[in-house]
């Protein structure tokens, strides 16, 4: 257990934004651009992981090279985008972050340009020493090396540090440095999925809390 005062990162995608439908509408609009196949949301929970390029290669059964993969996540951008005004946040978001009692902040694969005013407009900016997306200009990567550079920014240990997302990449990232995860499953990921990847789960946000100051 690390001395240190104990910090906790969300996830923002499928954790504290509830966008699930949004973003299978938009993978499926990247998929039918090249004549693929399209996923239901339990689909998408099932066999979604990142890199995300493997994602899209095992469902469309062919290769997806960096090129087709930059072309496919344009698509699915540009979807999300349209769609982005229909989300809200988890039904009880503000609640769980209400009840941690240290130190939050917010990492996320997605565009830092678009990341940080949508966090604004829902009015939570305040609750987060700091804020970070993705800086490229193509998504997909794994979690790891952000949340390295996240944290160094922030000057926090990894072995303080307690991340809430909804993916076993989250999960991956949080031991990468040396802390400890909670997995939601009101996300992107198959519940069973992250049942059996030996992490804390809990079936909301509120539960995610308790279970990550329980580890401290």
């Amino acid at each position: 257990m690390s001395s240190a005062r104990p910090h906790l990162v969300w996830d923002w995608n499928g954790t504290l934004l509830n966008d699930l439908s949004l973003v299978v509408a938009s993978t499926n609009a990247a998929f039918a651009s090249v004549g693929g196949p399209t996923v239901t949301a339990d689909e998408h929970r099932v066999r979604f992981r990142r890199p995300v390029a493997e994602y899209y290669a095992d469902v469309l059964g062919q290769a997806v090279d960096e090129e087709a993969f930059g072309r496919l996540d344009r698509i699915f951008h540009d979807a999300y985008r349209n769609g982005l005004t229909t989300c809200e946040l988890a039904a009880d978001a503000r609640t769980a972050m209400a009840a941690w009692p240290g130190d939050q902040s917010l990492l996320s694969m997605w565009f830092h340009d678009e990341l940080v005013p949508t966090v604004h407009g829902y009015g939570l900016a305040e609750h987060f020493l700091r804020v970070d997306g993705l800086r490229g200009t193509v998504g997909g990567d794994r979690k790891a090396e952000s949340l390295r550079k996240h944290l160094a920014e922030l000057g926090v240990d990894g072995g303080s540090v307690v991340l809430i997302g909804d993916s076993i990449d989250d999960a991956d990232a949080a031991a990468d440095v040396g802390g400890r995860a909670v997995l939601y499953t009101g996300g992107f990921t198959d519940p069973a999925r992250l049942r059996t990847s030996g992490h804390p789960v809990a079936d909301t946000l509120t539960e995610a809390v308790a279970l990550a100051r329980s580890l401290f």
